[in-house]
């Protein structure tokens, strides 16, 4: 008679996977401590997620303390971090230990470097941290039952890190929930000391809502700070609590919120603002949210409902006595103390805010520069605190002083009294917005204008409207209204100009024949712009282009454009000319000749295109060459080759 023995199941490693465990496995900086950190906090979860179903089925529940047993076997040189939480099915086995569940998450670790190279320990923010098990080990075994199984069998899976895994049956009962073993290299045998254990339990894991037993000792006795008086919580408690929810271990936060109410409902929460924004290093959207609990037990664990998208970056823990233990996700959204709660809490958070920008406007503008890209996304969406939004938000300014961005308030506080407008122009960069002649009667007034070098800012601007009732406008639009100049200005303008603006405000008198360049210019771009007139709002361009009156502006415009796949016809400008300068003065004088029409026909055309490429536009890069080429060659043909 033959007995029948199940091989098990050949897998191949993800390919990021393999080149993740090779990172991990053969870096110079590891923080191998932190493989156990991760190990515990995956357990963590997997009790979390056993809790929450138990809440709701009781079928599944029974008596057995929800614990981490942390195990040690010096003479099999193995660390054991076993749970009874929720466990896996094989299906889970194959998904959750052969791939890698987040993109981009390889690509941004392995980038790291120097002294970047410490922040290994940010392995678990990207749904990793499993595989720094090899940091430790030279072979890993996972036994585990999924509470889902009816039987009491269990699956094995194990393997080197080298580029496949198995997974078969374990013979026998199997307890519910997971036990992964660690085969310790040589050179981590500092793991198998207790002592050593209990100190990196005690670093990382004080917060564990869970009894973490090493040899049947328990090592996590904290209480839960957020019930505390915030009197009897220290610094460095408030720092370990941010470092076990954002598995930032070593970074303390920005700031911290320790909250407190009673009436009409009572919760308990801290939050913190993190030192840094992930997604300004290109590696995604922040998907965390905050750890809600019902009396100490713990809801859900990423509740992204508590807090406004644009507040996505905050860490933080809200505990309620008000909510039901068994409250489902749908009812949290339709639950009024929730909904409450989380009025509070975005108050909470904005008047912090507020409050340092007034008390601290250095720290704040470091806030701002990582994480103001997500806090203005609350413009758009959230009409109830747009305001405090608005007071918030930080721009560069042409009155900026060393390259510090102002608030509104700021720039509304130093405007003329009788300047209706608050003045913006968007730009690729700095350069091409100093460069731009929308700015020249800006600079002469000495009236400030905001820098909008983010095409979000425009968005911005374009859904806040108004601000203390000054409505915000591009300046290369026709909408734009200037205050009026205060005598000293006319003054300077006067003796600067023999045909200076008269003081019953008369506009200045157009050279002879500047119609006529109007007319040829209107002529030779008639297509392509809805207007040709003069202007009074440039000093030393000959030109500019603007947006018609309650147009998107130029840069709104060119978002637009890029975004649209099937692209989006250019909206017709006007262009505007500066009928004191030298060129158009010039060719006034030419356009009373019909033989120069032509000429300045083309003068038209090359002054658009150069407004255009000023303006960050294309033009048609064919007749522009074509025309500058001929320009030059008329040129070179009035030269002289004498020597004299």
């Amino acid at each position: 008679m033959s007995t029948e023995t199940t091989q098990p199941e050949q897998f191949t490693f993800q390919a990021e996977v393999s080149r993740l465990l090779h990172l991990l496995s053969h870096s110079l900086y590891q923080n191998k401590e932190v493989a156990v950190r991760e190990l515990v906090s995956n357990a963590s979860d997997a009790l979390d997620k056993f809790r929450h179903v138990a809440l709701s089925d009781e079928t599944v529940r029974d008596e057995a303390e929800l614990a981490i047993h942390v195990e040690l076997d010096e003479e099999a040189k193995t660390l054991t971090i076993r749970d009874n939480g929720i466990g896996m099915t094989r299906d889970e086995l194959v998904g959750n230990l052969g791939t890698i569940a987040h993109s981009g998450s390889l690509d941004f670790l392995s980038k790291l470097s120097g002294d970047e190279a410490k922040d290994v320990s940010l392995i678990g923010q990207f749904g990793v941290g499993f595989y720094s098990a090899f940091m430790l080990a030279d072979r890993v075994e996972v036994r585990t039952r999924s509470f889902q199984e009816d039987s009491a069998g269990g699956l094995l899976w194990e393997s080197d890190g080298t580029g496949n895994f198995t997974i078969e049956p374990l013979e026998g009962e199997t307890p519910r929930g997971t036990a992964i073993t660690l085969k310790l290299r040589e050179d981590t045998a500092e793991f198998l000391k207790p002592e050593h254990i209990k100190h990196v339990l005690g670093k990382y894991s004080t917060f564990v809502p869970y009894p973490i037993y090493v040899a049947e000792e328990r090592v996590n006795e904290q209480r839960p700070i957020w019930v505390e008086p915030k009197s009897q919580v220290t610094d460095e408690q408030y720092e370990k609590f941010y470092q076990y929810l954002s598995h930032r271990s070593d970074e303390k936060p920005q700031w911290h919120l320790h909250l407190a109410a009673d009436s009409p409902f009572q919760f308990h929460a801290v939050l913190y603002a993190p030192q840094s924004n992930f997604e300004k290093l290109g590696f995604g959207k922040s998907e965390h949210g905050l750890s809600l609990c019902a009396k100490r037990v713990l809801v859900e664990s990423d509740c992204k409902d508590l807090l406004p998208e644009y507040l996505r970056f905050i860490y933080g823990l809200v505990d309620s006595a008000d909510l039901p233990l068994n409250v489902s996700r749908q009812a949290l959204q339709d639950d009024t103390v929730f909904r409450k709660i989380r009025k509070v809490l975005v108050k909470k958070v904005l008047d912090h805010l507020a409050k340092m920008a007034k008390s601290e406007p250095e720290q704040y503008l470091e806030f701002w520069g990582e994480f103001g890209s997500i806090l203005r996304e609350g413009i758009a969406g959230d009409f109830e605190n747009r305001d405090k939004l608005a007071s918030l938000l930080r721009f560069r300014s042409s009155h900026d002083v060393d390259g510090k961005p102002i608030s509104l308030d700021d720039y509304v506080s130093r405007a003329p009294e009788d300047q209706e407008q608050i003045y913006f122009i968007g730009g690729a960069d700095m350069a091409s917005i100093r460069n731009s002649p929308s700015l020249e009667i800006f600079k002469k007034r000495g009236l400030e204008v905001l820098y909008l070098t983010d095409p979000v800012d425009e968005f911005v601007a374009a859904h806040l409207g108004t601000f203390q009732e000054k409505r915000l406008v591009s300046i290369d639009s026709a909408d734009v209204k200037l205050p009026a100049e205060s005598d000293q200005q006319k003054a300077e303008s006067e003796e600067g100009d023999d045909e200076a603006q008269s003081s019953d405000g008369d506009e200045k008198k157009h050279p002879a024949g500047f119609e006529k360049v109007v007319e040829l210019f209107q002529a030779g771009i008639e297509n392509e712009v809805e207007d040709v007139r003069a202007t009074e709002l440039l000093a030393d361009s000959p030109c500019r282009l603007v947006t018609p009156e309650g147009a998107l502006s130029t840069q709104m415009q060119k978002i637009l454009a890029m975004s649209n796949a099937d692209g989006m016809p250019p909206m017709k400008k006007i262009l505007e000319l500066n009928p004191n300068h030298p060129l158009i003065e010039r060719l006034s004088v030419l356009a009373g000749n019909e033989q120069n029409a032509a000429f300045v026909k083309d003068c038209g055309r090359q002054l658009y295109d150069n407004a255009l490429l000023l303006s960050g536009l294309a033009p048609n890069p064919e007749t522009l060459t074509r025309r500058t080429q001929q320009f030059m060659e008329d040129l070179a043909e009035k030269r002289s080759s004498l020597v004299l």
